[in-house]
Protein backbone atom coordinates (compact mmCIF):
# COMPACT_ATOMS: atom_id res chain seq x y z
CA UNK A 1 0.00 0.00 0.00
CA UNK A 2 1.33 3.45 -1.04
CA UNK A 3 0.26 6.74 0.70
CA UNK A 4 1.09 9.85 -1.38
CA UNK A 5 2.79 12.59 1.00
CA UNK A 6 0.95 15.73 1.89
CA UNK A 7 3.23 18.96 1.32
CA UNK A 8 4.68 20.07 4.85
CA UNK A 9 3.81 23.72 5.69
CA UNK A 10 6.61 26.17 5.72
CA UNK A 11 7.93 26.80 9.45
CA UNK A 12 7.98 30.03 8.63
CA UNK A 13 4.65 31.07 8.20
CA UNK A 14 3.46 29.51 11.41
CA UNK A 15 4.18 31.51 14.83
CA UNK A 16 7.13 30.16 17.06
CA UNK A 17 5.84 27.07 19.33
CA UNK A 18 6.00 27.86 23.04
CA UNK A 19 9.09 27.11 24.93
CA UNK A 20 8.36 23.79 27.06
CA UNK A 21 9.58 23.26 30.73
CA UNK A 22 9.90 21.19 33.00
CA UNK A 23 8.45 21.16 36.45
CA UNK A 24 10.70 21.45 39.25
CA UNK A 25 9.32 18.35 40.82
CA UNK A 26 9.55 16.27 38.24
CA UNK A 27 12.41 14.32 36.93
CA UNK A 28 14.37 16.30 33.89
CA UNK A 29 12.34 14.06 30.83
CA UNK A 30 14.97 12.44 28.13
CA UNK A 31 15.74 9.86 25.98
CA UNK A 32 14.96 6.46 26.76
CA UNK A 33 17.26 3.43 26.25
CA UNK A 34 15.20 0.38 28.16
CA UNK A 35 14.87 -2.45 25.61
CA UNK A 36 11.36 -3.49 26.90
CA UNK A 37 8.57 -2.29 29.05
CA UNK A 38 7.33 -5.48 29.07
CA UNK A 39 7.02 -5.47 32.58
CA UNK A 40 4.36 -2.25 32.83
CA UNK A 41 1.61 -5.03 31.41
CA UNK A 42 -1.05 -5.40 33.40
CA UNK A 43 -1.96 -8.41 31.74
CA UNK A 44 -0.30 -11.01 29.81
CA UNK A 45 0.03 -10.57 25.54
CA UNK A 46 -1.89 -13.43 23.93
CA UNK A 47 -0.13 -16.23 23.52
CA UNK A 48 0.10 -18.91 20.40
CA UNK A 49 -3.18 -20.78 21.88
CA UNK A 50 -5.27 -17.36 21.64
CA UNK A 51 -3.57 -16.10 18.38
CA UNK A 52 -4.74 -20.00 17.01
CA UNK A 53 -8.28 -19.43 18.42
CA UNK A 54 -8.48 -15.83 16.82
CA UNK A 55 -7.05 -17.40 13.07
CA UNK A 56 -9.66 -20.21 13.74
CA UNK A 57 -12.77 -17.75 14.58
CA UNK A 58 -12.59 -16.36 10.02
CA UNK A 59 -13.79 -13.14 10.93
CA UNK A 60 -13.73 -12.40 14.86
CA UNK A 61 -12.26 -8.99 14.53
CA UNK A 62 -14.41 -7.00 11.70
CA UNK A 63 -18.48 -6.74 12.15
CA UNK A 64 -20.56 -8.51 10.32
CA UNK A 65 -23.15 -7.61 7.25
CA UNK A 66 -25.80 -7.25 9.12
CA UNK A 67 -23.33 -4.90 11.70
CA UNK A 68 -22.27 -2.63 9.25
CA UNK A 69 -25.78 -1.53 7.93
CA UNK A 70 -25.91 1.00 10.44
CA UNK A 71 -22.74 2.90 8.79
CA UNK A 72 -24.96 5.46 7.23
CA UNK A 73 -26.11 6.19 10.55
CA UNK A 74 -22.67 6.73 12.46
CA UNK A 75 -23.19 10.16 13.99
CA UNK A 76 -21.22 12.61 12.04
CA UNK A 77 -21.62 16.45 11.60
CA UNK A 78 -18.45 18.27 10.40
CA UNK A 79 -18.80 22.33 11.71
CA UNK A 80 -16.05 25.23 11.71
CA UNK A 81 -14.82 25.10 14.95
CA UNK A 82 -15.93 26.88 18.27
CA UNK A 83 -14.09 30.28 18.98
CA UNK A 84 -11.68 29.83 21.67
CA UNK A 85 -9.38 32.64 23.81
CA UNK A 86 -6.58 31.77 25.61
CA UNK A 87 -9.67 31.47 28.57
CA UNK A 88 -11.30 29.14 27.19
CA UNK A 89 -11.42 25.27 27.14
CA UNK A 90 -12.85 23.68 23.31
CA UNK A 91 -12.62 20.25 22.02
CA UNK A 92 -13.95 18.82 18.60
CA UNK A 93 -13.27 15.66 18.00
CA UNK A 94 -12.16 14.65 14.52
CA UNK A 95 -12.54 10.64 14.78
CA UNK A 96 -11.24 7.89 16.27
CA UNK A 97 -8.68 8.98 19.12
CA UNK A 98 -7.68 11.98 17.71
CA UNK A 99 -9.20 15.34 19.25
CA UNK A 100 -8.58 19.32 18.12
CA UNK A 101 -8.11 20.90 22.34
CA UNK A 102 -7.99 24.25 22.21
CA UNK A 103 -6.26 25.14 26.09
CA UNK A 104 -4.64 27.15 27.38
CA UNK A 105 -4.77 29.82 24.45
CA UNK A 106 -3.17 26.13 22.56
CA UNK A 107 -4.08 24.14 20.38
CA UNK A 108 -3.16 21.12 21.12
CA UNK A 109 -3.96 17.81 19.09
CA UNK A 110 -4.73 13.86 20.49
CA UNK A 111 -3.14 10.92 18.54
CA UNK A 112 -3.61 12.86 14.91
CA UNK A 113 -5.16 9.87 12.43
CA UNK A 114 -6.28 12.34 9.38
CA UNK A 115 -5.60 9.74 6.68
CA UNK A 116 -8.37 7.96 4.96
CA UNK A 117 -6.74 4.55 5.57
CA UNK A 118 -4.64 3.14 8.45
CA UNK A 119 -2.36 -0.47 7.36
CA UNK A 120 -4.18 -3.06 8.28
CA UNK A 121 -7.32 -1.64 8.85
CA UNK A 122 -10.58 -0.81 6.51
CA UNK A 123 -11.10 2.92 5.06
CA UNK A 124 -12.65 4.91 7.16
CA UNK A 125 -16.78 4.78 7.78
CA UNK A 126 -17.17 8.91 8.86
CA UNK A 127 -15.02 11.73 7.31
CA UNK A 128 -12.42 13.57 9.54
CA UNK A 129 -14.53 15.68 11.76
CA UNK A 130 -12.73 19.10 10.46
CA UNK A 131 -10.52 19.27 6.99
CA UNK A 132 -6.65 19.76 8.05
CA UNK A 133 -6.60 23.04 6.43
CA UNK A 134 -9.34 24.58 8.38
CA UNK A 135 -6.71 23.57 11.42
CA UNK A 136 -5.49 26.84 13.12
CA UNK A 137 -1.79 26.35 13.70
CA UNK A 138 -0.81 23.74 16.00
CA UNK A 139 0.54 24.41 19.14
CA UNK A 140 1.74 20.73 20.29
CA UNK A 141 0.84 17.06 19.85
CA UNK A 142 0.52 14.49 22.47
CA UNK A 143 0.94 10.70 21.55
CA UNK A 144 -0.56 7.66 23.56
CA UNK A 145 1.66 4.78 21.51
CA UNK A 146 2.56 3.36 18.67
CA UNK A 147 -0.08 1.63 16.97
CA UNK A 148 -1.05 2.67 13.68
CA UNK A 149 -4.11 3.89 14.26
CA UNK A 150 -2.47 6.43 16.65
CA UNK A 151 0.31 6.95 15.83
CA UNK A 152 0.30 7.67 11.95
CA UNK A 153 2.99 9.36 9.42
CA UNK A 154 1.13 10.69 6.78
CA UNK A 155 -0.16 12.77 9.09
CA UNK A 156 2.18 13.94 11.19
CA UNK A 157 4.17 14.74 8.14
CA UNK A 158 1.96 17.84 7.42
CA UNK A 159 3.13 19.19 10.63
CA UNK A 160 6.55 21.74 11.03
CA UNK A 161 9.02 19.74 12.51
CA UNK A 162 9.49 22.53 14.69
CA UNK A 163 5.76 21.41 16.14
CA UNK A 164 6.50 20.15 20.11
CA UNK A 165 5.69 16.70 20.14
CA UNK A 166 4.70 14.67 23.76
CA UNK A 167 5.67 10.90 23.54
CA UNK A 168 5.62 7.86 25.39
CA UNK A 169 9.22 6.97 27.05
CA UNK A 170 11.34 5.16 24.10
CA UNK A 171 9.47 6.87 20.89
CA UNK A 172 11.28 10.34 21.22
CA UNK A 173 13.94 8.29 18.65
CA UNK A 174 10.91 8.16 15.92
CA UNK A 175 10.45 11.49 15.77
CA UNK A 176 13.72 12.63 15.94
CA UNK A 177 14.64 10.59 12.83
CA UNK A 178 11.74 12.48 10.87
CA UNK A 179 13.59 16.01 11.92
CA UNK A 180 10.99 17.12 14.53
CA UNK A 181 13.47 19.10 16.53
CA UNK A 182 11.19 19.81 19.78
CA UNK A 183 10.87 16.18 20.94
CA UNK A 184 9.76 15.75 24.74
CA UNK A 185 9.59 11.77 25.55
CA UNK A 186 8.05 10.98 29.28
CA UNK A 187 7.73 7.90 31.20
CA UNK A 188 4.55 7.66 33.63
CA UNK A 189 3.83 9.95 35.98
CA UNK A 190 6.82 13.27 34.40
CA UNK A 191 5.69 16.15 32.84
CA UNK A 192 6.31 19.30 30.91
CA UNK A 193 4.86 22.61 30.63
CA UNK A 194 4.48 24.55 27.19
CA UNK A 195 2.86 27.61 27.16
CA UNK A 196 1.37 27.77 30.86
CA UNK A 197 -0.21 24.10 29.97
CA UNK A 198 1.28 21.53 31.70
CA UNK A 199 1.35 18.06 29.95
CA UNK A 200 1.41 14.78 32.70
CA UNK A 201 2.21 11.43 31.44
CA UNK A 202 -0.07 9.14 32.74
CA UNK A 203 -0.40 5.16 32.97
CA UNK A 204 -2.83 3.13 30.97
CA UNK A 205 -3.89 -0.98 30.65
CA UNK A 206 -2.35 -1.37 27.46
CA UNK A 207 1.00 -2.48 25.05
CA UNK A 208 3.31 -1.08 22.21
CA UNK A 209 4.25 -3.25 19.02
CA UNK A 210 4.92 -1.20 15.55
CA UNK A 211 6.69 -4.62 13.39
CA UNK A 212 7.53 -7.63 13.81
CA UNK A 213 10.21 -7.21 16.80
CA UNK A 214 9.42 -4.02 18.72
CA UNK A 215 7.08 -5.64 21.22
CA UNK A 216 6.92 -3.46 24.14
CA UNK A 217 10.12 -1.21 22.91
CA UNK A 218 8.16 1.89 23.59
CA UNK A 219 5.76 2.66 26.45
CA UNK A 220 2.13 3.72 26.42
CA UNK A 221 -0.06 5.81 28.69
CA UNK A 222 -2.44 8.58 28.87
CA UNK A 223 -2.39 12.50 29.11
CA UNK A 224 -3.15 14.80 31.82
CA UNK A 225 -3.81 18.58 30.49
CA UNK A 226 -3.89 21.23 33.21
CA UNK A 227 -4.79 24.73 32.21
CA UNK A 228 -3.21 28.30 33.96
CA UNK A 229 -6.99 28.44 35.67
CA UNK A 230 -6.35 24.54 36.68
CA UNK A 231 -9.19 23.18 34.48
CA UNK A 232 -8.07 19.48 33.73
CA UNK A 233 -8.41 17.17 30.62
CA UNK A 234 -7.25 13.74 30.48
CA UNK A 235 -7.16 12.13 27.78
CA UNK A 236 -6.87 8.07 28.27
CA UNK A 237 -5.61 6.96 24.34
CA UNK A 238 -6.33 3.38 24.07
CA UNK A 239 -6.32 1.34 26.99
CA UNK A 240 -8.54 -1.21 28.81
CA UNK A 241 -10.42 -1.59 32.53
CA UNK A 242 -8.38 -1.31 35.08
CA UNK A 243 -6.44 -0.38 38.45
CA UNK A 244 -4.70 2.79 37.01
CA UNK A 245 -7.47 4.67 36.40
CA UNK A 246 -7.83 5.35 40.73
CA UNK A 247 -4.12 6.42 40.91
CA UNK A 248 -4.77 8.82 38.43
CA UNK A 249 -7.79 10.33 40.09
CA UNK A 250 -5.38 10.12 43.21
CA UNK A 251 -2.70 11.99 41.72
CA UNK A 252 -4.29 14.17 39.54
CA UNK A 253 -7.86 14.83 41.48
CA UNK A 254 -10.11 17.11 40.04
CA UNK A 255 -10.41 16.12 36.48
CA UNK A 256 -13.18 18.14 34.81
CA UNK A 257 -12.99 16.29 31.71
CA UNK A 258 -12.00 12.58 30.49
CA UNK A 259 -11.65 11.63 26.67
CA UNK A 260 -12.39 7.65 27.14
CA UNK A 261 -12.69 5.07 24.57
CA UNK A 262 -15.53 2.92 24.19
CA UNK A 263 -15.30 0.98 21.05
CA UNK A 264 -13.41 -2.18 19.35
CA UNK A 265 -14.24 -4.66 21.94
CA UNK A 266 -15.42 -7.28 20.78
CA UNK A 267 -14.68 -10.43 20.67
CA UNK A 268 -14.00 -9.94 24.87
CA UNK A 269 -12.09 -13.13 25.25
CA UNK A 270 -9.88 -11.05 22.82
CA UNK A 271 -9.38 -7.28 23.37
CA UNK A 272 -10.87 -7.11 27.06
CA UNK A 273 -7.28 -6.44 28.31
CA UNK A 274 -6.61 -3.82 26.06
CA UNK A 275 -9.93 -1.91 25.11
CA UNK A 276 -12.35 -0.86 27.52
CA UNK A 277 -16.05 -1.99 27.01
CA UNK A 278 -18.54 1.15 26.99
CA UNK A 279 -19.36 -0.09 30.56
CA UNK A 280 -15.62 -0.68 31.91
CA UNK A 281 -15.42 3.48 30.67
CA UNK A 282 -18.01 4.98 32.57
CA UNK A 283 -16.84 3.08 35.64
CA UNK A 284 -13.16 4.39 34.39
CA UNK A 285 -14.70 8.09 34.65
CA UNK A 286 -15.77 7.35 38.21
CA UNK A 287 -12.68 5.77 38.88
CA UNK A 288 -11.38 8.80 38.18
CA UNK A 289 -13.09 11.29 39.52
CA UNK A 290 -13.74 12.67 36.32
CA UNK A 291 -16.77 15.10 36.36
CA UNK A 292 -17.70 14.42 32.20
CA UNK A 293 -17.10 12.10 29.96
CA UNK A 294 -16.29 12.11 26.21
CA UNK A 295 -16.48 8.78 24.40
CA UNK A 296 -13.93 8.37 21.43
CA UNK A 297 -12.22 4.98 19.36
CA UNK A 298 -15.44 4.38 17.68
CA UNK A 299 -17.24 5.23 14.58
CA UNK A 300 -13.99 6.10 12.61
CA UNK A 301 -12.43 2.39 11.44
CA UNK A 302 -13.79 -0.90 12.31
CA UNK A 303 -10.96 -2.54 14.26
CA UNK A 304 -13.64 -5.21 16.08
CA UNK A 305 -16.56 -7.02 15.78
CA UNK A 306 -19.33 -4.92 17.93
CA UNK A 307 -22.31 -3.85 16.03
CA UNK A 308 -21.36 -0.48 14.47
CA UNK A 309 -24.01 1.74 16.45
CA UNK A 310 -23.71 -0.43 19.78
CA UNK A 311 -20.74 1.38 21.49
CA UNK A 312 -23.19 4.85 21.78
CA UNK A 313 -26.13 2.54 22.78
CA UNK A 314 -24.03 1.19 25.51
CA UNK A 315 -22.47 3.88 26.79
CA UNK A 316 -25.52 6.05 27.08
CA UNK A 317 -27.55 3.46 28.92
CA UNK A 318 -24.55 2.86 31.04
CA UNK A 319 -24.22 6.63 32.03
CA UNK A 320 -27.73 6.93 33.04
CA UNK A 321 -27.66 3.79 35.06
CA UNK A 322 -25.09 5.94 37.08
CA UNK A 323 -27.60 8.59 37.55
CA UNK A 324 -25.31 11.58 37.10
CA UNK A 325 -26.50 14.28 34.88
CA UNK A 326 -26.81 13.02 31.51
CA UNK A 327 -25.31 16.88 29.98
CA UNK A 328 -22.31 15.66 31.69
CA UNK A 329 -21.91 12.72 29.05
CA UNK A 330 -20.67 14.36 25.93
CA UNK A 331 -21.20 11.64 23.02
CA UNK A 332 -20.54 14.02 20.47
CA UNK A 333 -20.64 13.26 16.84
CA UNK A 334 -17.53 13.10 14.79
CA UNK A 335 -16.83 16.81 14.07
CA UNK A 336 -18.88 17.56 17.02
CA UNK A 337 -17.33 20.75 19.64
CA UNK A 338 -18.12 21.27 22.99
CA UNK A 339 -16.66 24.17 25.24
CA UNK A 340 -16.11 24.21 28.90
Amino acid sequence: MTQQRDPVPAPAALAPPPAATTRPEEPAPGRHRRRSYRDRLTAPLPGVRAVTRLAREAGALRPGTEARRDVPLLPCAPAPLPPAGPGVLALTWAGHASWILRIGGLTVLTDPVWSHRILGTPPRVTPVGVPWASLPPVDAVVISHNHYDHLDAPTLRRLPRTTPVLVPAGLGRWFRRRHFTRVHELDWWQGREIGGVTFDFVPAHHWSRRGLLDTCRTLWGGWVLTDPQGRKVHFAGDTGYGHWFTEIGRRHPGIDLTLMPIGAYAPRWWLRDVHCDPEEAVAACADLGARRMAPMHWATFLLSAEPVLEPLTRVRAAWARTGRPREDLWDLPVGGSRTL
